[in-house]
């Protein structure tokens, strides 16, 4: 049996790691402020569901995801949590600069038994990855992304972007100084967001 999250199919397992995770964000919420307080009602859908929905999108097979800027684990501890079971050799890298919530990520990881590195360092001072997939939810503009992505992203590797409803502008803006290859997909969870797929990521100049 399976169980759809986000347009995902996964095993009753994962289903309930998701929602040991998402119980874990709720205990940790007062303290660090991993998440908007009002947004803990909706915890499930705003977070989790938002953040599963990206998994469809990675190539059928991956060795090394890394999620840059992961906050309180979103979606990067959601793709591992989905990929502990549907890629189960794959590795998966955390960057997050800010120590107290670097040592919340490392408390998921080992309460679910997840093949999870935390990072706790800026992301443009972090060794480069060489990443079949980097991942990034709300974290800045494409033209400021872009950098970050391309340092820890494998050359035949793919970005995988939650944007909102600027998407388009972004686009346009990041288009002036990088050529990429792009895909779009309009999100489950956010009116007007859109999930970005992006490929062949370079300067304008190279």
């Amino acid at each position: 049996m399976t169980i759809d999250v986000g347009g995902v199919n996964v095993s009753r397992e994962t289903y309930e790691d998701l929602q040991r995770f998402s119980d874990l964000v709720r205990k940790w919420t007062p303290k660090i402020n991993l998440i908007s307080p009002t947004t803990i009602p909706d915890l499930w859908d705003r977070h989790i569901v938002d953040s599963a929905q990206i998994y469809k999108f990675a190539p059928q097979t991956y060795k090394k995801w890394v999620d840059i800027g992961s906050g309180g684990g979103f979606p990067g501890i959601v793709m591992a949590i989905i990929g502990k079971s549907q890629q189960p050799d794959a590795n998966f890298t955390l960057i997050e600069s800010d120590q107290r919530k670097a040592t919340f990520l490392r408390t998921a990881a080992r309460e679910l038994d997840l093949n999870v590195k935390v990072l706790a360092e800026r992301i443009e001072n972090a060794e480069q990855q060489g990443a079949d997939i980097v991942s990034a939810r709300a974290l800045s503009t494409l033209s400021t992304l872009f950098p970050l992505v391309s340092r820890h992203l494998k050359d035949d590797g793919k970005a995988i972007l939650h944007k909102g409803k600027k998407a388009g502008e972004e686009i346009a803006d990041a288009h002036k100084n990088w050529c990429f290859e792009l895909e779009e997909a309009t999100s489950l969870t956010d009116l007007g967001g859109q999930i970005l797929i992006v490929k062949g990521i370079s300067r304008v100049s190279e």
